[in-house]
């Protein structure tokens, strides 16, 4: 994940005069607007930016509302994002007109790593046992997945294509939903990120 503004980074030693506005361009409980949360609680607690961190979720279209709404105020030092691959994704998916260059990286803040989750009552252990069940019976398994042509479905057809499984893969709103419905056995399987099956 990284956090962008539109603003050059060479003013380091620069302090806001008002509120930050922090953009997310992901749905609520997954991984960006958990570590956004966590990020703005940090730089309140310890008054970092002598200005309020306001995080704001804009989701809709894969993301591309929050990518927008930055775009649309470049030059803006109170606003920044964070972003994961859906920076990359969302313009080539969607063909919403934004590209990654338009946005300045302040910093890398973590690694995005997906994990292929099951149920823990499932009788599977390994993902070489769930992806043998899988391709016994052919679309019956469903994937759950954070929203069409997002990453966890671009992550879904390259183990169909590498495996010759196939699942039928189920867009739901974000990754915190994603985990909600893996806990309610609505989804077989998904490809989350860590964070975002912690507390679920």
């Amino acid at each position: 994940m990284l956090c962008t503004l539109a603003t050059p980074p060479a003013l380091a030693a620069w302090q806001p005069s008002q509120p930050i506005t922090f953009v997310i361009p992901a749905g609520k409980g997954g991984g960006a607007d958990q570590m956004a949360h966590e990020i703005a609680t940090i730089v309140g607690k310890h008054n970092l930016a002598g200005q309020p961190f306001n995080v704001v979720n804009l989701a809709s279209g894969a993301g591309a509302q929050g990518f927008l709404d930055v775009k649309g105020d470049r030059g803006n030092p109170g606003k920044i994002i964070i972003t994961l691959s859906n920076l990359f994704t969302t313009p080539l998916a969607t063909g919403v007109p934004f590209d990654w260059t338009e946005f300045t990286p302040v910093a890398m803040l973590a690694l995005d790593e997906f994990v292929l989750w099951v149920h823990a009552d499932t009788p599977y252990k390994t993902a070489a046992e769930y992806l043998a069940a899988v391709k016994a019976d052919p679309g019956k398994f469903k994937m759950g997945g954070t929203g069409s042509k997002q990453e966890d479905q671009i992550i879904t057809a390259a183990i169909e294509q590498k495996t010759g499984v196939k699942f039928t893969y189920v867009p739901l709103r974000g990754g915190g939903d994603v985990a909600k419905n893996l806990v309610d056995k609505t989804v077989d399987s998904t490809v989350n990120n860590p964070i975002e099956a912690v507390e679920e």
